[in-house]
């Protein structure tokens, strides 16, 4: 696809920042194996290239501005490793690596199909400091202190899961929802320990935010 549509679709997400070139090629690049693998693997309903651009690269970044704003401290210094779960293409985990390339990343998909495409995808962008964990949530026992944040995105068993991410975040780390603007009372009440900030409205979206919470030793 061609890197200045791209680019064009995806300002509202930005907030007036600016992609590079190499970080052009590689939303390129992934959104061709992701065509071609979507094909014949159910990875994503969207099969309409430019909605795939603003539906996932668009929700997935705005998210990685807010958390690793250009030109400030806060980001991969202090958010040092993040764990995707539920990845299935690759969003939002791929898109914020990206963004921000300093951060070590874990894709969690159970799917094993789908867990060969985040490999192939991962290879085929040439990223380094990212793993594949194909297995649950429930049953990844990594180094939970380096998990300095948790992203989920488009799960089913929201209530089900979202204690594993309470769980994965570790004594001091960081939560990324990307829910519905009526689950957001549900993530509080599920997770009162956590302490939640307003929800983000996505750019372009009725109804979707994503939501940061803290987990404070």
């Amino acid at each position: 696809m061609d890197t200045e549509r791209i680019a064009e679709l995806l300002q509202p997400f930005l907030n007036g920042d600016a992609l590079s070139t190499v970080q052009l090629n590689n939303i390129s690049t992934y959104i061709d194996i992701l065509i071609r693998w979507n094909a014949r693997l159910n990875l994503t309903s969207v099969r309409d290239p430019e909605e795939m651009v603003t539906r996932h690269f668009g929700e997935s970044l705005f998210a990685a501005g807010l958390l690793f704003p250009v030109n400030s401290d806060r980001g991969p210094a202090r958010l040092d490793h993040l764990l995707d779960i539920g990845s299935g293409a690759g969003f939002p985990g791929l898109p914020i690596k990206i963004w921000a390339p300093e951060l070590c990343v874990t894709l969690i998909e159970s799917n094993h199909k789908k867990a060969a495409f985040l490999r192939e995808a991962v290879r085929a962008l040439e990223l380094t400091d990212v793993s594949v964990f194909s297995g649950r949530a429930e049953e990844f026992t990594g180094d939970q202190q380096a998990s300095s944040l948790v992203t989920l995105r488009a799960v089913e068993r929201f209530d089900a899961v979202l204690p594993e991410v309470v769980r994965l975040a570790g004594h001091s780390g960081m939560i990324c929802l990307f829910i519905g603007e009526g689950q957001v009372e549900q993530a509080e009440k599920l997770a009162p320990q956590v302490r939640w900030e307003k929800a983000a409205p996505i750019p372009q979206s009725n109804q979707r935010v994503v939501l940061f919470g803290y987990l404070e030793a």
